[in-house]
């Protein structure tokens, strides 16, 4: 169950991200759906992959360079599904950072703060 919300609160966020930037369209919450699931086995299976063979580019950045890889992965996500569209590599990285940013707000809000939150006593 909490992955199926989950899923639906990512879903949302996208939906989110195309009223703030004008420059993201997505076609229906059906295809902000397979958005989301397209994101999350792109996030799964590639972004690792590119975080250790970016590593050096990633460390002399500090850190700065993950967001550049977030936002090639929101591109290719948008190559992949049919609906979605991102115009160019600004749009990529505001949309990626404010997906990030709305889905964990969105997820604090449903499930509490019991994730990502070690308590220290």
């Amino acid at each position: 169950m909490h992955l199926i919300v989950t899923w639906l609160l990512n879903a949302v966020a996208l939906l989110g991200v195309t009223y703030v930037i004008p420059s993201i369209h997505i076609r229906s919450f059906g295809t902000a759906l397979v958005i989301a699931i397209v994101l999350g086995l792109i996030n799964v299976l590639l972004r690792p992959v590119l975080v250790l063979l970016t590593l050096p580019v990633t460390i002399l950045t500090l850190g700065l360079f993950l967001l550049v890889i977030n936002a090639l992965l929101f591109q290719l996500a948008a190559w992949f599904v049919r609906g979605f569209e991102v115009d160019g590599f600004w749009a990529a990285l505001f949309g990626s950072i404010l997906y990030s940013v709305i889905s964990w707000i969105l997820t604090a809000i449903v499930f509490g703060h019991r994730e990502g939150i070690t308590r220290w006593y």
